[in-house]
């Protein structure tokens, strides 16, 4: 199969700079299920769009510090991917920022979270599994997010919630599959950026992000998933 990653971080800071780009991080969170499988990638805030929607048999959209609220022309243009290949019947998955492009393009609503920023780890509990996803009752993933989807797009069906997020994971029957959270990042990725950032918030959001970090994350759990979830597109 070729899956296009659609790489959305904007992050260009030093700390950035010493780790791999999304780009790469989404390659070898595929490549670690399905190494088979054509990846490409393209960094959407540097200019790189895919041309022909129809060579790709499915995308994957990451996460970024951006706002899906912001006017920036690479995030107009990434609604129109999303609302061209769903149209299509070209199955959308999405993470963090992926997955609240996904929502607000296709008609629902992205706003702040309830409570404060949530950075760290985040156990989703699953309480309408996809036919895709093993028979479990959770799944830990990476966790840095300060908006989520907070009304859901038409058709689509909640997955996962956690607290303060009842739409931690949705889907739109065998069309759409995303989480709000980060399956690309590892537990040493992950603990670099909470020591990075949670200086930058309150001291009660740092504490709870290190005290997480501790139960580990699931991400090639989630990877393997996002294959079937491309497979069975296919099928």
């Amino acid at each position: 199969m070729h899956i296009a990653v659609l790489a959305t971080n904007t992050d260009d800071s030093d700390f950035a700079a010493r780790h791999p780009r999304d780009v790469e991080k989404f390659r070898l969170l595929m490549h670690g299920v399905r190494p088979a499988w054509r990846v490409t990638a393209f960094d959407l805030p540097k200019g790189e769009f895919p041309v022909d929607l129809h060579e790709f048999d499915g995308f994957l959209i990451g996460g970024s510090p951006s706002s899906v609220h912001d006017e920036d022309v690479w995030i107009e243009r990434l609604f129109t991917i999303i609302r061209t290949a769903f149209a299509a019947g070209k199955p959308l998955a999405g993470a963090c920022f992926g997955q609240q492009a996904i929502g607000k393009a296709l008609g629902g609503v992205v706003g702040p979270n309830p409570g404060p920023f949530v950075l760290g780890t985040a156990e989703t509990e699953v309480i309408a599994p996809a036919p895709w996803m093993d028979p479990v009752s959770s799944f830990r993933l990476a966790a840095a997010h300060g908006e989520q989807v907070t009304t859901l797009p038409p058709g689509a069906e909640v997955v996962g919630q956690t607290p303060g997020c009842p739409a931690a994971a949705y889907r739109i029957g065998t069309s759409v599959f995303a989480t709000q959270y980060h399956p690309e990042m590892t537990p040493e990725f992950l603990a670099a950026l909470v020591d990075e950032f949670a200086p930058h918030f309150p001291a009660e959001v740092g504490e709870a992000a290190r005290s997480s970090l501790a139960f580990g994350t699931e991400g090639p759990r989630f990877a393997e998933w996002i294959a079937r979830f491309f497979e069975q597109a296919k099928s």
